[in-house]
């Protein structure tokens, strides 16, 4: 099937991917728009995770007062080279994740980075809670409590303030795809008047 170059800008488009990506994409999805969407992002989460291992040296604080002055954030995002940590993409990430800090208040940017003891008192409250439950039955439960909980304090796992379907990591992945280069979230800080 031929592809017109007015639907390989179209794609080009709406998913900000390379015209040859976007043009293979149409043929391989038959000029399918959703489904050469969907290759293109299978496509490009690929090539984020390979992107992951790389060094992060470069990067940029940002940070957020919300309007009513009572709420700030201070964050360090990284990435691989200064080129671009001054680019407009990058820096509305840094942007949209202040201000998602600051209407979420997550605890840690990972669950690497939940304190251990916090981690602890989860679990032993959750295993006091559903103590009566047989063991194998109680071990699900408490898991499935525990993705809750790192989905509820860990920055990298809650849904994004401004699009419920995609969570932070979700954005990470599409950023890096964008940029072609590894980004981090290295730290954050929230700070609220009477906190």
């Amino acid at each position: 099937m031929a592809i017109e170059a007015s639907s390989v800008r179209e794609l080009r488009d709406r998913t900000s991917a390379g015209v040859l990506d976007c043009k293979n994409a149409l043929e391989e999805a038959n000029g399918d728009f959703e489904k050469a969407g969907e290759i293109l992002r299978a496509k490009g989460l690929a090539k984020a995770m390979k992107k992951g291992s790389r060094g992060t040296p470069e990067g940029r604080v940002g940070s957020y007062i919300h309007t009513n002055g009572k709420v700030g954030v201070l964050i360090e995002v990284n990435c691989e080279t200064d080129f671009v940590a001054k680019n407009d993409v990058f820096e509305d990430l840094v942007k949209d994740l202040c201000m998602h800090i600051a209407a979420t208040d997550p605890m840690a940017v990972s669950r690497e980075t939940v304190p251990q003891e916090m981690i602890d008192r989860e679990r032993k409250a959750y295993n006091e809670e559903f103590k009566d439950k047989p063991d194998n039955v109680r071990d699900k439960i408490i898991d499935g409590k525990m993705e809750s909980f790192y989905k509820e304090v860990c920055l990298i796992n809650q849904s994004f303030v401004k699009d419920n379907d995609q969570t932070i990591e979700d954005l990470l992945k599409t950023a890096i795809t964008k940029l072609g280069e590894n980004i981090k979230i290295s730290r954050f800080a929230r700070f609220a008047i009477g906190e």
